[in-house]
């Protein structure tokens, strides 16, 4: 808003206009928490958070997987590296800090880090170069994991291993439901085409509307709507907003691929802690790829001196925590803007594309609060 002014609507397509519509008439009041990081995205480039009234705020949750990889998972990573080891992975997760440094930082030391676009790239380099050991560091939510269970249902290279960080959404939101001042969420549309619908029902059960929604400006707002409405209906429960790529029973193919590789476990979420049953570790079959395990006399030694080089580091006071729990914004932190970049980032939640302190950076001051 400008001058205490609403913006100007003459540039919002009809269809958002007529959501916008019904979301200013509802009588009804709502702190959301969405759990997507491509859902912030969206919100901050289309400037939604602008155009909404005062009685809905939309706050982001723990849905950006890289933010949410643990400092030590990244420590390992580097540790490896160190040891002579091939680590390959995602381009966001090269910038990501550790205790001490990054994957970058660790590169430019003479580390052997590579990008990566996927798990087949990772395999396709093991096979080529046999002479290496290559350790694909893979992280995620559930949409990842079908990835890498099937590249290793398809017998890889022995000198191939797995550094696995997958993280299973429903846990965490269930978490923030007890901890976090919210009233409904708008659940992780990617994440629920492979999962379905059927796992955020315990929320509703509590008491939480959910709405799983897509991605454009729309169905942003068709998930807010939906919200009201069920509060209006005093009826919670789980409304589909994306049934264009979302099942209630969600994928199924995938799902059986990814039980028959991993299996659950309690995992660490940075800046949350250590969530029961949220995590997604090797099954005992294909322990022979779990490169923690099977280079872990290896790394020991540079984990340790990571660990140690951590303890002497002055570290920039960097919120993640807060903002990833729904707790803080970014404009909250002492760092953003002027010591946290997207070039120089102090923490996760500013390096990647999903990262919410990225997507205000790069929008607007007010994360979307003027109209694209």
């Amino acid at each position: 808003m400008e001058n205490g002014n609403p913006p100007s609507m003459s540039n919002v397509p009809e269809l958002e206009k007529k959501l916008l519509e019904r979301i200013r008439n509802s009588k009804v009041s709502l702190r959301i928490m969405h759990v997507c990081g491509t859902h912030e995205r969206t919100i901050a480039k289309y400037g939604l958070r602008s155009v909404l009234p005062k009685t809905i705020d939309v706050i982001s949750g723990p849905g950006c997987p890289v933010c949410v990889t643990p400092e030590d998972d990244v420590n390992i990573a580097i540790a490896l590296a160190k040891s002579r080891v091939t680590v390959v992975t995602f381009g966001d997760m090269m910038r990501v800090p550790g205790s001490a440094e990054s994957l970058l930082d660790a590169k430019s030391e003479g580390a052997d880090i590579r990008m990566v676009y996927s798990i087949d790239d990772a395999v396709a380099l093991a096979e080529k170069k046999p002479e290496l050991e290559v350790v694909f560091f893979g992280i995620g939510f559930e949409t990842t994991v079908p990835a890498n269970a099937a590249a290793l249902l398809r017998n890889t290279p022995e000198n191939f291993s797995l550094l696995a960080s997958q993280k299973r959404t429903p846990p965490a939101i269930e978490l923030l439901a007890s901890d976090a001042n919210v009233d409904a969420f708008i659940a992780p549309g990617h994440v629920a085409t492979i999962i379905g619908t059927k796992p955020f029902e315990p929320l509703a059960k509590e008491g939480f509307p959910v709405v799983v929604s897509g991605f454009e400006a729309s169905d942003i707002l068709l998930g807010i709507n939906l919200l009201q409405t069920q509060v209006e209906e005093g009826c919670p429960r789980v409304d589909n907003g994306y049934p264009r790529a979302v099942k209630p029973e969600g994928n199924q193919i995938a799902l059986k691929i990814m039980d028959k590789v991993f299996e659950t476990s309690d995992s660490e979420w940075r800046g949350i802690g250590r969530i029961e049953n949220s995590g997604l570790v090797l099954r005992k079959e294909f322990e022979e790829k779990d490169a923690a395990k099977k280079y872990e006399d290896l790394y020991a030694s540079s984990l340790e001196d990571i660990r140690k080089k951590a303890e002497g580091k002055d570290k920039k006071r960097c919120i993640c925590a807060a903002i990833l729990t729904g707790k803080a914004k970014p404009p909250q932190c002492p760092n953003f803007r002027d010591e946290c970049t997207p070039k120089s980032p102090a923490g996760p939640c500013m390096v990647s594309q999903e990262g919410m302190c990225y997507n205000w950076f790069k929008y607007s001051r007010e994360g979307g609060s003027k109209l694209a």
